[in-house]
């Protein structure tokens, strides 16, 4: 390739892992490997200042996962975005439905090899208009029933599959995510993961409570207008009268 070099920033928390993507960009004569970084605040530091045309980002970090990364620099503002990641092929279908480029640990090189091409390629054309949705659909956009949800944690992240979320409670600045499988207490409001779920799959029963129409048993009348709503794991809850338009199509 003539021209500039390709500059990619590698940042992931495993010493190890950093070195490994090092010694593979090494054997690329037209990648540029600036410093790595180990620690996600000075990464957003970093990428705000520019520089860089392709991040290879760990999702799954202490304090700031790869996706808060992200959304602290901004969309419109990163570069070219390479996720590397534990997870299995089952778990990143949530990148490629966003057309996203990963990499996964243990790393394969062709796979990398074949990421810093589309990079090259990408060198030189006008902002990444397309990139910056993706990766604004992948942190807040709408899901479908068939979606996958990413659920950020005290530095651990989950992929969550839409129909497995039972109710998702408001918890001050914090919403529990109760699973089939466990609960999740992730940051932010009520109302934005509301406005993200499938409209046919979820209701508002209550200002602090959502739930997903499958995972209900038994809908009882109570006082003053409200209901007893019964899930199917014998969870008990109050569903207000003042959603009961929303609550009430349980009942059809």
């Amino acid at each position: 390739m003539s021209g500039a070099p390709l500059k990619v920033l590698i940042v992931d928390d495993e010493p190890l892992a950093r070195r490994g993507l090092e010694r593979a960009l090494t054997r690329h004569v037209d990648v540029r490997a600036l410093p790595s970084c180990g620690d996600p605040q000075e990464a957003v530091t970093r990428l705000r200042a520019g520089g860089v045309d392709l991040v290879l980002l760990d999702v799954e970090m202490p304090e700031l996962s790869g996706f808060d990364v992200i959304e602290a620099v901004g969309p419109e503002h990163m570069p070219r975005v390479v996720f590397v990641t534990a997870y299995d092929q089952h778990a990143v279908r949530a990148f490629e439905a966003e057309a996203l480029d990963y990499l996964l640990k243990p790393l394969d090189e062709t796979r990398l090899a074949a990421a810093l091409d589309r990079a090259r390629r990408s060198l030189g054309r006008a902002p990444a208009a397309h990139d910056a949705a993706s990766l604004e659909t992948l942190l807040h956009g709408r899901l479908s029933s068939h979606d996958r949800v990413v659920l950020r944690e005290s530095g651990r992240v989950s992929f969550v599959p839409v129909a497995e979320i039972t109710r998702l409670e408001a918890a001050d600045n914090y919403v529990r995510v109760h699973t089939v499988a466990r609960e999740h207490l992730v940051r932010g409001a009520l109302k934005e993961w509301a406005a993200r779920l499938p409209d046919a799959a979820f209701v508002r029963i209550h200002r602090s409570v959502v739930v997903a129409v499958s995972a209900v048993r038994e809908v009882r009348a109570a006082q003053h207008g409200n209901a007893e709503i019964e899930l199917r794991d014998g969870t008990q809850l109050t569903a207000s009268r003042r959603y009961r338009e929303a609550w009430s199509r349980l009942l059809r």
